[in-house]
């Protein structure tokens, strides 16, 4: 039985996520992609494969970050017994750019300000989830009834896109090859015709890291966005096109097309869930469980378990090897003292290469990962959340009959997220237009953000009310009345984080990848993080990442 993501499934078990990726593979032609895209997402194998549990109490390993990443290292590295020290900079938050934002004292009314998603294929997510005994609600609507605001023109998404050839195509001077193809057609030819054209064999590359890719791929990873549908014959106005209609898309024309491949392949957009009263919760499972001395997550006794200090605002400045004993010296400042000393037996890196690259490092690592590190893309992401005093584009009309999704436009804004919570209407009494509700009324990446953020914020709001106007058709001032608070964040002027994610450049992947991953100072030093894996800017990335950072330090434990 094919189950429909419109069932609005709270808490899927491992077998209805397969069962609902397993038919959505057979519906697109790549049913031999399931297995493995399973057997890729999935968490890799249990750290006690590597080393006894409990064995090795006289270790002490230092994480730099309390993101996700860190956080899931430190999980997994506790069941070996070893004494771990956590340092984050941040002094009041934990899970690096996990970042939920809260309007009310009551925690209804909220905002995500990182990752906001959680595909059913993500298996080291759901891993996580269910052992943490989280809450999780989907995010597929019943009935899509978003906006797309593209060259001044406003429709409503639908199923098969003939509202975009019918009254966007006009607008754009395509070619007759291009005005033939129906919208699906259009943007099928675009990606999802390239992906099929690769063998099974080579798309399991796509999830891989590995020293080096086949020829097929390679060429992929070695061109732009921009580049592979230049080569494939688009015109430059099918292209702005297709930039418009999905603006998050049209914002990294200049990445490596792989990237846009891989998210394809396990289809990181279809099928979305979130975690219940927001994704924070992740981060402080992580941490409630870290700091008990009898977590319920461990299958092994309490006894055998390591202890785990986790300090908060420690900034480290420095990492140095030990050229005596080839042990690793991190220095860091805290809110009180500078300059601050600590040795370790094993160190993991678990923070973003945009702000490691200004840690002193001495000696450097490996020439590679030091280029790595000055170069890896990090892609700026602006996001404004307004909390209003009711939901207008939940109410009847034209500017409204919305209920969760996202609406795309070539404004500034590029898209408006729209709360999920509204979307089980069978819960009549609990879901009226007239309760308040919190909109993110601009998601935006790479120079949108930069130019949205660059100005001060009253300028921001105003403009981001203007185009949410524009976008549903609003008269002009008819926010004023309804946006009640509001919050931005740009990530690109976070201290601790300077860019939202990692994304590949051309070359990036075949370049950076497997070195980024490679250990230093004598397998002393280890790396994690989404930018270490091949789903940057998921959580996915930081969470497998930091299983395999650990494991791979367990096994020279041998």
């Amino acid at each position: 039985m094919f189950i429909q993501a419109s069932n609005y499934l709270m808490n899927p078990s491992d077998s209805t996520r397969y069962e609902i990726l397993r038919n959505a593979f057979t519906n697109v032609g790549r049913s031999e992609d399931f297995y493995n895209v399973i057997e890729l997402l999935n968490p890799p194998p249990d750290i006690s494969s590597y080393a006894v549990p409990g064995a090795h109490k006289n270790l002490k390993i230092g994480i730099i970050g309390a993101g996700l990443a860190g956080l899931s290292a430190a999980f997994e590295l506790r069941k070996l017994g070893v004494d771990i020290t956590l340092y984050d900079a941040m002094e009041d938050h934990i899970g690096g750019r996990v970042y939920t934002y809260y309007f009310d004292k009551d925690r209804r009314y909220y905002g995500e300000f990182g990752p906001m998603r959680i595909p059913l294929s993500h298996g080291t997510t759901w891993h996580y989830i269910n052992l943490l005994n989280l809450n999780t609600i989907s995010l597929s609507s019943t009935f899509p009834n978003n906006f797309i605001y593209v060259h001044n023109t406003r429709i409503r998404r639908d199923r098969d896109g003939s509202n975009i050839r019918r009254y966007l195509y006009p607008l754009f001077n395509l070619t007759d090859f291009e005005k033939s193809l129906s919208w699906s057609e259009l943007n099928d030819y675009a990606f999802n015709s390239v992906l099929l054209s690769l063998t099974p064999d080579i798309r399991r590359e796509l999830l891989q890291i590995l020293p080096t890719y086949s020829s097929e791929y390679t060429f992929y990873l070695n061109n732009s966005i921009r580049e592979i549908l230049e080569i494939r014959g688009f015109s430059q106005d099918a292209i702005n096109l297709i930039a418009s209609v999905n603006s998050l898309t049209g914002g990294l024309l200049n990445t490596s097309y792989g990237e846009t491949l891989q998210e394809l392949y396990s289809m990181d957009y279809m099928y979305t869930y979130r975690i219940a009263g927001g994704m924070i919760n992740l981060p402080i499972a992580f941490y409630n469980s870290l700091t008990s001395p009898n977590p319920r997550e461990y299958d092994i006794s309490s006894d055998l378990l390591g202890n785990v200090n986790i300090n908060f605002g420690h900034n480290v400045t420095g990492i140095y090897q030990n050229l005596s004993n080839s042990k690793v010296i991190l220095r860091y400042n805290n809110t009180y003292m500078t300059n601050i000393y600590e040795e370790f037996d094993y160190v993991i890196c678990a923070i973003p290469f945009s702000t490691l690259r200004v840690i002193d490092i001495k000696p450097f690592f490996s020439n590679q990962k030091m280029q790595a590190i000055r170069e890896l893309f990090y892609v700026d992401a602006y996001k404004a959340a307004f909390f209003c005093n009711r939901r207008f584009w939940e109410e009847n009309g034209t500017y409204g009959n919305v209920n969760g999704g996202i609406s795309f436009t070539d404004l500034p804004i590029h898209s408006i997220v729209y709360p999920s919570d509204h979307i089980q209407r069978e819960r009549v009494s609990s879901s009226s237009p007239l309760e308040p509700g919190v909109l993110v009324a601009s998601y935006n990446i790479n120079q949108d953000s930069i130019r949205v953020a660059n100005q001060s914020l009253d300028r921001q709001f105003l403009l981001i009310k203007r185009n949410v106007e524009e976008v549903h058709g609003l008269p002009e001032n008819f926010l004023d009345y309804i946006v009640k608070n509001y919050k931005t964040l740009d990530w690109n002027r976070q201290e601790w984080f300077r860019g939202a994610f990692a994304v590949n450049l051309p070359g990036q992947k075949v370049n950076f990848a497997h070195t980024i991953l490679e250990p230093e100072y004598n397998n002393r030093v280890f790396f994690a993080g989404e930018h270490t894996s091949v789903k940057q800017g998921w959580i996915q990335g930081s969470l497998y990442s930091g299983m395999l950072a650990a494991n791979t330090l367990a096994m020279n434990l041998r």
